[in-house]
């Protein structure tokens, strides 16, 4: 056992909650409609978005360790078809997708990383398929946020450093 692996396991927790916790505040500043908007036919909603992480996190995690990443049960094109799904469930298999990611990674020890997986019946060392993941979702955290900036203009609540902030937090920062 390497301290490696465990500060390696740590982190990936630590950055898929911060994925989960942006995201979501992302997804708070939306109405149900909005979710539901895209920018033009061949884009994703933010509702779509959702329902393909969540099928993803359902697909990838569930018994990670010893079956293919991409389970026969999954539609990964039904993930896609926009719907009229409400917010309210929308929400519910969003934290279904990330409790299953947590717990599967929570569970994994530092002689984990080395290990085998698959994934399209690729095989995968757990590191590799965790840092698929990470890229994955941060791909997907972007679009949401993207979007829903571009449904609310003026009146999105920034998640981060604002235009034309950085000199005001970097004082914040230095005091």
């Amino acid at each position: 056992m390497n301290n490696f692996e465990e500060q390696y396991l740590t982190m990936a927790m630590e950055q898929f909650k911060q994925f989960k916790e942006r995201a979501e505040k992302g997804i708070q500043q939306l109405s149900e409609n909005e979710l539901h908007w895209n920018p033009s036919e061949e884009s994703n909603s933010i509702a779509v978005i959702i329902k393909h992480l969540s099928g993803n996190m359902h697909s990838r995690w569930v018994d990670f360790l010893i079956t293919d990443g991409e389970k026969l049960y999954r539609d990964r094109d039904l993930e896609f078809v926009e719907g009229d799904e409400s917010k309210e469930h929308l929400l519910q298999i969003w934290e279904e997708g990330w409790k299953i990611l947590f717990n599967t990674l929570g569970n994994l020890k530092a002689d984990d990383l080395n290990k085998t997986v698959t994934l399209r019946q690729q095989p995968l060392s757990v590191l590799q398929a965790i840092q698929i993941e990470v890229a994955h979702i941060s791909y997907h955290l972007g679009q949401i946020l993207y979007i829903g900036k571009q449904i609310k203009d003026k009146d999105w609540t920034i998640l981060s450093i604002p235009k034309g902030g950085s000199k005001e937090f970097n004082k914040l920062g230095t005091k």
